[in-house]
C-alpha cells in the first residue's frame, strides 16, 4: 500500500481515521536482567536471562500509511550483538509499503534501533520532538555513555531531512494524521515520544521506549538507559493513567518479547515476522 492512494484490499467504507497497526519484529537478543533494568542489584533479586525483542510499526488506514520508527541497520545491530531476524527494508517490501511515497514517518526517539533506516524514505515527512533533535545534535551526544546508543550517520539522516525541509519538530502533542497523535514524554531520552492511534479494535497506545517492557510499567522498574529519571517515572505514570481512565484500550510496548504471539499474522507468509492489531476489512 502506498501513501496518497486507497489501500488495496481495504473497504472503501472504512473511515479514513481508522487504522490497522502492523507490528514487525525485526530483531532479538538474549540479555541478563542486570543489563536491562537500571541498578538491578538494588531490587535484591537474583539475576536471570532476559529476552529483548526489537520492533517497528506501520499504521495503515484506507488512504494513509504512517510509519513509526524504522528499526536498526544490520551493521550497527550485529556490532552490538543483536540478532537480525529480518532486514527492515525487506519487511517494508513484503508489506507493500512504497518507500518512495511521501508518508509521515514518526521518530519516537533517535536511538540506533529506532532510526536505522530513515533514509529508506527520501520523500517522507519526519516528525520528531524538537528536544530530541536538539539533544542529539549537541555536544552532549558525544559523551560515551550517551552516544553509545546512537550512530552518527543515522543522526545525520535526521539533520539532512531538516535541511531538505522534511523535518517537522513538535513540542507536547501533535496530530500527524487523522486519528494518529504523537505525544512527547521524555525520560528515556529528552524527546521520547509515544503514539496513540484509532483502530477498529479501539485506541492503541504505542509506547515505544517510554515503556520498554510490561514489567517496567507494572513494577516501576526503569530501563537501564535514561537521560531524566524523574521524567521517566512520570511517563510510566502517564501510561498507567491512560489505561486506568479507559482512554487507551490496547498497549504495545517497545521491546517486550513475544508480542507477535498475541497478534494475528498479517499473512501466512509473514507469520513470526509481522502481526496486526485492528485489522481492517478486506
Amino acid at each position: 500500500m502506498t501513501g496518497g492512494g486507497e489501500a488495496v484490499g481495504m473497504s472503501a467504507a472504512e473511515p479514513d481515521d481508522v487504522y490497522e497497526v502492523v507490528v514487525v519484529r525485526h530483531g532479538t537478543r538474549r540479555a541478563r536482567r542486570s543489563e536491562v533494568f537500571l541498578n538491578h542489584a538494588q531490587y535484591g533479586e537474583p539475576d536471570a536471562d532476559f529476552t529483548v525483542d526489537y520492533y517497528l510499526w506501520v499504521l495503515r488506514s484506507r488512504t494513509t500509511t504512517v510509519l513509526v520508527d524504522t528499526g536498526f541497520g544490520r551493521g550497527p545491530a550485529e556490532a552490538r550483538g543483536r540478532t537480525v531476524l529480518v532486514d527492515p527494508a525487506d519487511a517494508y517490501r513484503r508489506l507493500g509499503v512504497d518507500t518512495a511515497a511521501p508518508h509521515v514517518l514518526v521518530v519516537t526517539h533517535a536511538h540506533y534501533d529506532h532510526i536505522g533506516n530513515v533514509e529508506l524514505f527520501p520523500a517522507a515527512t519526519v516528525v520528531v520532538s524538537g528536544a530530541e533533535v536538539d539533544f542529539w545534535t549537541s555536544p552532549m551526544a558525544a559523551k560515551p555513555l550517551i552516544g553509545h546508543f546512537t550512530e552518527a550517520d543515522e543522526v545525520a539522516a535526521l539533520t539532512r531531512a531538516d535541511t531538505e525541509g522534511r523535518l517537522r519538530r513538535f513540542t507536547g502533542s501533535v496530530e500527524v494524521a487523522p486519528g494518529v497523535v504523537v505525544t512527547e514524554v521524555g525520560g528515556h531520552t529528552p524527546g521520547q515520544a509515544m503514539v496513540t492511534v484509532r483502530t477498529a479494535a479501539g485506541t492503541v497506545l504505542l509506547t515505544s521506549d517510554a515503556v520498554h517492557f510490561t514489567e517496567e510499567l507494572e513494577r516501576d522498574m526503569p530501563f537501564i538507559a535514561v537521560t531524566d529519571l524523574p521524567a521517566l517515572y512520570r511517563g510510566l505514570q502517564t501510561v498507567r493513567d491512560l489505561l486506568a481512565s479507559g482512554a487507551v484500550d490496547h498497549l504495545l510496548t517497545g521491546h517486550d518479547p513475544g508480542v507477535l504471539d498475541r497478534l494475528e499474522p498479517v499473512s501466512p507468509e509473514l507469520a513470526g515476522v509481522a502481526g496486526v492489531l485492528g485489522r481492517l476489512p478486506s
